[in-house]
């Protein structure tokens, strides 16, 4: 064993020896050296990443920390502003042209007013609260507002003016909309009652209107003519008006908001043709434009104008309204023919190049009715002709009415009107009037049919009861009366749930469609443009621009 042993340990010792002996020529000195080199390129790789780290880093701080600067609102200065038309009068309570509102809503103020999401917010009401049972609307009147004229602005004035707007001989446009007021009281100087004879939700949004402005009981009563003589507070004064020519504005310096308006004055410009008012633009002799035309509008801010073009989607609507009264007229499925034969979405794009969206009757987007629900909201020639058939296929012909000015689409809406009547033998003639002249025939009902262009509101009472009750003011206008529907407005007027409401209207908006005492075609958009150092001016969607009371020249 011990030699096994023994054995053993000798074979060890002499493999250790043979591999010492085998190492030793293959371990140089050179091959250690290259490993350090190995592990300095690694090193160096680890430090070019690190680099393109930071360089990241130096640009997200560029970014989120440094603002362009803003500058600060200037006062002074004259903003030459232009439009196709001028106004049609002074009196706020009579407007209701396009025009005139306009230029007035900056000379006049009602008790509330519409901000740019056209929610109704307080102005010389600062606050109003109603009763729990919807019947009394109590307002808090501003103090210190003064109209143009000195005098201060009180509760008896608020008094008066509703008051001349519900007498009827007044002849006021927004007589309508405060029907259900059957008292007014002034307990003190700054606060205003009005108790109506049913609850009426929708009196605050009427209250918005120029047509519900605030006018003095004192100058009015001691013989100033408001159709003469403008005396508002707002937040200019006339200064000198040369009908269809020039219209200057001077601030009122004692406006009642503290740093408004920030311009000097505003000399209104009247230019028929809004291609002219484009190149006044182009060429810096015009600051500001009221644009009408879509066309126009568009290549104001076609590629490297340089403008600024403001595009707010309008509540205003454009209409082919029909007197039900007039002979050619009084068959109901003669009216629905018509309708049945129109594409609406072909007038638009003929008249407006597309700028806009068929309509229902009521333009606010929440109360709108789907389209598929109307009659005849695609056209369908077929049924067009057979409702003529039905009817006893009548001679039917006609004049459509339009005015020259306002809106600047009127005439073509009526020339391809009358181009798709003629397919399923429908004749037509376009009588083009003079704005002023068309107004007054409108007011009238003094028509076998127009093309018009008109106002919208966020609340569906104020568009459509005026028009549709049969105890509306501008019922005349409409030449429409419907029991059912008088039935519904009043329930829409008093139901305060938003959803019991839109159940109301769309109601309303079928009935309406069906009767087919007018042909609602689309909205378009509220178009504004200016050069760019006019600043803080906000376009509305009813059109308003109440906002230049605001703007300001940054030059």
């Amino acid at each position: 064993m011990l030699r096994k042993i023994t054995l053993i340990v000798s074979v060890l010792a002499l493999s250790a020896l043979m591999l010492i002996a085998c190492a030793a020529p293959t371990a140089p000195a050179p091959v250690v050296q290259t490993k350090v080199v190995e592990q300095t390129r690694v090193v160096e790789q680890t430090k070019v990443v690190e680099k393109v780290v930071e360089a990241t880093k130096v640009v997200e701080r560029v970014v989120t920390a440094t603002p362009a600067p803003t500058a600060a609102p200037k006062s002074g200065g004259v903003l030459i502003a232009a439009r196709a038309a001028d106004m049609q009068g002074l009196d706020p309570h009579k407007q209701t042209a396009f025009a005139s509102f306009r230029v007035l809503e900056l000379i006049y103020d009602p008790l509330v007013t519409l901000d740019k999401d056209m929610k109704v917010v307080p102005h010389l009401a600062e606050a109003w609260k109603w009763s729990e049972d919807g019947k009394t609307l109590t307002m808090t009147l501003r103090k210190n507002v003064k109209f143009h004229n000195g005098d201060p602005m009180t509760s008896d004035d608020v008094k008066f003016s509703f008051e001349r707007i519900l007498d009827e001989k007044t002849g006021a446009a927004a007589r309508a909309n405060y029907a259900l007021i059957e008292k007014i009281e002034t307990p003190d100087a700054n606060t205003v009652v009005f108790t109506l004879k049913t609850a009426n939700g929708a009196l605050p949004a009427a209250m918005t209107s120029l047509n519900s402005a605030i006018l003095s009981k004192k100058a009015v009563s001691g013989g100033q003519d408001p159709a003469k003589t403008a005396n508002g507070t707002g937040a200019f004064k006339i200064a000198d008006w040369q009908p269809d020519k020039i219209l200057k504005l001077d601030a009122n310096k004692d406006y009642w908001i503290p740093g408004q308006p920030r311009l000097a004055g505003i000399e209104f410009r009247t230019i028929p043709d809004e291609a002219s008012i484009l190149a006044g633009l182009r060429a810096k002799t015009i600051d500001w434009a009221l644009i009408n035309d879509p066309r126009v509008g568009i290549r104001a801010g076609a590629g490297g104008s340089g403008l600024t073009v403001t595009r707010a989607p309008a509540l205003a609507y454009h209409v082919l309204q029909l007197n039900a009264s007039r002979p050619m007229f009084k068959d109901l499925k003669v009216r629905q023919a018509v309708s049945c034969a129109i594409d609406r979405q072909e007038t638009l794009d003929v008249a407006s190049l597309g700028e806009g969206e068929v309509t229902s009757p009521a333009t606010p987007p929440f109360y709108r009715a789907a389209l598929k629900d109307l009659l005849c909201y695609t056209k369908d020639v077929d049924k067009a002709k057979k409702l003529l058939a039905d009817a006893g296929n009548p001679t039917v012909k006609f004049k459509i009415m339009a005015a020259n000015a306002e809106p600047p689409t009127a005439l073509a809406e009526a020339q391809n009107i009358q181009a798709q009547l003629k397919k399923i033998g429908i004749e037509s003639e376009i009588e083009s009037l003079e704005l002023g002249v068309y107004v007054d025939r409108w007011l009238k009902g003094d028509f076998d049919a127009t093309v018009a262009l008109n106002g919208g509101n966020p609340d569906p009472d104020i568009m459509f009861f005026r028009y549709w009750h049969s105890t509306g003011n501008l019922n005349l206008v409409a030449n429409y009366k419907d029991p059912e529907i008088d039935k519904l407005l009043e329930q829409g007027r008093v139901t305060a749930d938003p959803a019991k409401r839109k159940e109301i209207y769309d109601n309303i908006q079928k009935k309406l469609a069906d009767a087919v005492p007018w042909v609602w075609l689309y909205v378009g958009y509220e178009y504004r443009v200016m050069q760019p150092y006019v600043k803080g001016f906000v376009p509305l969607a009813n059109g308003a621009n109440t906002y230049l009371r605001e703007t300001w020249l940054d030059k």
